[in-house]
């Protein structure tokens, strides 16, 4: 043992001692400060250990909640009582980690600190006191006089009295000092030592305990190998399941049109009626009726028993209502009282109606009380309800729209990452795209990609011919075209979706990679280049009459579009009302616009661009223009004010109207003339683009300078089919006035006849031509 004060130095008391005493007691307090800071972390983390395996405890209850849960499962329930039992275990080691670590740190430490240190302070003490009575017995003894024999004589004994005292404490607090310093030593190892020693246990202990569960988890993870396997078969065959669903036509809400009253279930037939309450208020409810067992039952929830309304079909009889408000009723009449249900179309009554007559049919049968005669005429076990009559055409949905838009060119991949077969479109920038991708499309905003699904949602014949006339490589060619000079690495399908983001947001909303216009030429030099100079002499010489006025236009060949559906009027004076080009064009009637009198695209502006193109149905320089930043709403004000969507109007496409409307064009916006998009396509007779913009909410109450709106100018050109389509709108939007805030969306009348004007348009446009056929053949 080293010693840090000398006994010899102390008899001595000389300057050396006193400086080794003050350099040791200088350290004794620090070392008190640091045990006593130790002392306080070890209880804090006791604590917060002990927290810890409380949560931890609670956290295992939850395990046990989850197994019992899953007792219908034996590989979870037995996997989780396993591992919360095992879990538990480890909670205990902690505990008793925690109780040793209280013993060897906290009470060791403490005991040193409160035992030993505190002698050594009580020493000092005393050896203080005594230095101090030593002290003033030297100063007495040698203030006393030699003459003074008795003074003399007791202050020399007082003196060494005191000597020996000190002497004797000193030593003590010497031999403290030696002690406390080589015993400081020790306690603070063994304390470490025994904690270090509790930890070894503790995970030696833990080793142990999961060495003997690692076979269980073993086996248990190549049963999830096997279950992960079987998983993915059952998801490709929920997937396959999931896609011929999809192929089905869901394009009308009749679900299943068929009743069997042979079903080893014994419901004949099952599905949602409303049914009018008996009270005073005459409500009408939804509900879910079945024929079962020869009653009529229905219920509001699946575990609510079933209301009886009927209790024995042999003694009702089933009747259409026509004489109340609402459609498709029909009314079940037995002795005691009568239900008034209602279905969801003409089909869904028809099915019920046939359905409580087989089944009353049966009733008897089942019983006896119907003759062979009766049994022989009897309807069939099995029904269907399928309406010959009823041709319309449907709406584009599902694989149908899928295979035709990916039959176009780089359809059959992710526009932005490449990834095959993409199920999601953006139809105002006509591109297919994947599920992320579309994603990240939706979050851009309408303002810049609409985005649809090719599979779950309905599609309208006029923008499934415009995600046809577009597609991703045309697209590409105009939004990517400065990718490969600039070196920008496009996202492939495993790239991560923020590098995905980054670059669509690129690509379509900043349009880093659009390739910049040259100087482009500026909107008014356009009015003196587009036409030769005697054709504008020619033009301002013209009396601006509008052809409603009756004026008969001979020379003026038909303007038609392939997918307009134009008409001709057919009377007698060969008035061409609808077949004239709207006094608001550059052009003459029978001029046609020659492209050689337009600039390069790529020199014009925007704007300009997108107006030629828009007469011209170049739907990918409409497509590059906007691109370029063009307004689609730019107005020609050396034309009359129009915009691209009466030049559309005017080039007789339907497709590209709905390209323009589907990148915000308004379709009310008028030129100097009054006319709108909807007077010049009742002008020209264009039946398909009048019924788009009906749909698209156009006002056809609007008036032009002359104070026409487009009624009065299609019964003026005796166009039927616009005409239909004008008054069955108005009349529409008269029924939903009042009717009110809860009224119905549309008419379905409404509705049919415009699915079927817009499907004729798009699909069989030469239907809608039937006038001029006529005029054809008269001449």
């Amino acid at each position: 043992m080293k010693v840090a004060v000398d006994f010899e130095e102390c008899l001595k008391d000389s300057p050396r001692f006193r400086a080794a005493l003050e350099e040791v007691e200088g350290d004794v307090a620090e070392l008190e400060l640091k045990l006593e800071k130790l002392v306080k972390l070890c209880i804090a983390m006791i604590d917060t250990g002990k927290a810890f395996c409380a949560a931890n405890k609670q956290f295992m209850n939850g395990i046990r909640d989850l197994a019992q849960y899953s007792n219908k499962d034996v590989i979870v329930e037995t996997s989780l009582t396993k591992f919360s039992d095992t879990l538990q275990e480890m909670i205990n080691y902690h505990t008793t980690l925690f109780d040793q670590t209280q013993r060897s740190i906290k009470a060791q430490l403490q005991m040193f600190v409160k035992e030993d240190i505190r002698k050594f302070k009580d020493a000092k003490k005393q050896f203080e006191k005594v230095s101090e009575e030593k002290e003033n017995a030297l100063a007495k003894n040698a203030q006393v006089q030699r003459n003074k024999q008795h003074e003399v004589e007791e202050a020399t004994n007082i003196l060494t009295a005191t000597r020996k005292c000190f002497r004797h404490i000193a030593l003590d607090y010497v031999l403290q000092i030696n002690v406390l310093q080589s015993k400081r030593r020790s306690e603070i190892l063994k304390s470490m030592l025994s904690f270090m020693y509790a930890h070894l246990t503790f995970f030696h202990q833990g080793y142990d305990l999961f060495s003997e569960l690692k076979p269980y988890m073993n086996d248990l993870g190549a049963q999830l190998d096997l279950l992960g396997v079987d998983a993915a078969k059952e998801k490709r065959d929920m997937e396959q399941k999931h896609s011929t669903i999809q192929q089905k036509d869901f394009s009308s809400d009749d679900t299943k049109l068929e009743y069997n009253v042979d079903a080893a279930s014994g419901v004949v037939m099952e599905g949602y009626l409303f049914k009018r309450a008996s009270n005073a208020f005459k409500t009408w409810n939804r509900r879910w009726f079945s024929i079962q067992n020869n009653q009529l039952v229905y219920q509001k929830k699946f575990k609510d028993n079933p209301t009886v309304v009927v209790e024995d079909l042999r003694l009702c009889t089933v009747k259409h209502c026509e004489d109340i408000e609402r459609r498709f009723c029909f009314e079940v009449v037995s002795p005691t009282k009568s239900c008034m249900l209602q279905a969801d179309s003409e089909k869904l009554r028809q099915a019920w109606i046939k359905a409580v007559q087989t089944s009353i049919a049966t009733a008897y049968r089942e019983k006896g009380d119907e003759s062979e005669a009766k049994k022989k005429s009897s309807s069939p076990s099995i029904g269907s309800l399928e309406s010959g009559s009823e041709s319309k055409e449907k709406l584009l949905k599902g694989e149908s729209a899928l295979q035709r838009v990916q039959c176009i060119g780089g359809n059959i991949a992710c526009c932005d990452c490449g990834l095959a077969d993409p199920r999601w479109a953006s139809i105002n920038l006509g591109i297919t795209l994947c599920i992320e991708c579309s994603g990240i499309h939706r979050s851009l905003g309408v303002h810049f990609s609409k985005v649809r699904s090719l599979t779950l949602d309905t599609w309208e014949p006029e923008l499934l011919k415009l995600m046809c006339e577009l597609g991703n490589d045309v697209i590409n060619s105009i939004y990517e075209a400065k990718v490969e000079r600039m070196g920008v690495k496009k996202p492939q399908p495993g790239s991560q979706r923020q590098e995905k983001e980054d670059y669509i947001r690129a690509k379509y909303v900043e349009k880093k990679f659009v390739e910049r216009q040259p100087a482009s030429i500026s909107p008014p030099e356009y009015a003196t280049k587009v036409l030769p100079q005697s054709q504008e002499e020619k033009r301002h010489n013209i009396p601006e009459k509008s052809p409603l006025a009756g004026d008969q236009i001979t020379a003026s060949p038909t303007v038609r579009s392939n997918d307009s559906g134009t008409q001709h009027s057919a009377n007698d004076s060969r008035e061409h009302l609808a077949s004239t080009i709207s006094t608001n064009s550059l052009y003459e009637p029978g001029e046609k616009r020659d492209s050689s009198v337009f600039h390069d695209s790529k020199q014009l502006h925007p704007g300009l661009q997108l107006y030629r193109a828009a007469y011209e149905k170049n739907l990918p320089d409409m497509a590059e223009a906007l691109a370029h930043g063009a307004d689609v709403n730019w107005v020609n004000t050396e034309e009359n004010k129009a915009t691209p969507l009466i030049q559309a109007v005017l080039g007789g496409s339907l497709v590209t109207c709905e390209f323009l409307l589907q990148n915000g064009a308004n379709v009310n916006h008028r030129d100097v003339k009054g006319r709108g998009p909807l007077h010049h396509g009742t002008v020209l007779g264009h039946t398909g683009q009048v019924c788009l913009f009906l749909k698209r909410g156009a006002n056809q109450h609007a008036t032009d300078e002359e104070g026409k709106d487009p009624l009065s100018i299609a019964v003026e050109a005796a166009n039927a089919d616009i005409v239909t389509l004008l008054r069955l709108a108005r009349m529409n939007e008269e029924m939903r006035e009042s009717e009110g805030l809860y009224g119905q969306p549309g008419d379905e009348t409404y509705q049919d006849i415009f699915r079927d004007f817009s499907q004729m348009a798009s699909n069989n446009p030469e239907k809608l031509n039937r006038f001029q056929q006529s005029d054809s053949e008269k001449s």
